[in-house]
Order: structure tokens, then sequence, then C-alpha cells
């Protein structure tokens, strides 16, 4: 593997959209970084979209890296929509979360409690379910049940 022994200059908002693209807190803001990051032909932009690429939980964003690497000439393949879990380890999370709610809470309560506990697994499956998400995470939340419940 032969090394590049020219060196370019990093684009100018490189770093700040790097940053953008690897906050787990907002799938819009890593969205908006891949787009702006594939207007921007620079080994290490394609680096960092190949990442999102094959490593991003919202396949939103997974598929903006892609389009943004086929603009830049890149050979990649869009993997396939996950099936199961956004996150891994994210039904545990949930029921913790339940779990730790008082008896007879609203689902309100789960659904602020997540956002405030977990805003990554919170972001994630907003990103992923997209407009289905409330209904998606209420069928959630009442599928679980805790000893109390029994």
């Amino acid at each position: 593997m032969a090394k590049r022994s020219e060196k370019t200059p990093l684009p100018e908002g490189y770093e700040e959209l790097k940053a953008a693209a690897s906050r787990t807190s907002s799938w819009k803001d890593r969205l908006d970084a891949v787009k702006k990051l594939g207007q921007l032909k620079h080994e290490q932009v394609v680096d960092i979209l190949k990442h999102r690429l094959a490593n991003d939980p919202v396949y939103a964003v997974q598929e903006a890296a892609y389009r943004s690497l086929k603009q830049l000439g890149e050979n990649v393949q869009l993997p396939p929509r996950r099936k199961g879990e956004v996150i891994k380890g994210a039904g545990k999370a949930l029921v913790r979360i339940k779990k730790s709610l008082p008896e007879g809470h609203a689902y309100e309560e789960f659904k602020e409690k997540l956002r405030k506990m977990r805003l990554d697994l919170y972001d994630a499956f907003e990103g992923d379910k997209g407009d289905e998400f409330d209904a998606w995470l209420e069928s959630q939340w009442s599928g679980i049940s805790t000893r109390r419940d029994q």
C-alpha cells in the first residue's frame, strides 16, 4: 500500500463538520454534516463518510453518506436496512427505564425519561422510525412487563 506523499490542506470548517458527523445526540446534525461533507473532496472526508455509511444507526444518514460518496466517485454499496434493534442492548435500556418509574406511570413520563436518560437511543429510534416513532415507542412501552405488572 503506497502512501500519498502530497498533503492537501483540509477544507475550511472540516473539524466542525467532523464533530457534527459523529454527534450521537442528534441524527439531524449528523445528516446535515454528511450532506455538507459530501461537497468537499478530500481523503479524510471520504473516510468519515465511509464510517457513517457502515456504522450509523439511522438509515437516512447511511443513505446520505452513500449518495455523497457516489458523487465523490467512490465505489460503495448501500448497506441493507438493519432489522431488529437499531442499537444493541436498547431493549434492556427500555426495560430499566420503565422499571425506574413509579407503578401506573403514563406513557409520556416514560418517553420523557427516555429522552433525558438516553438521548442517544431516543434520537436513533426517532431517526430510524420517522413519523411512526411515537406509535412504535408506545407499543414498546406497553409491551414491557415488569415484576410489578405481573
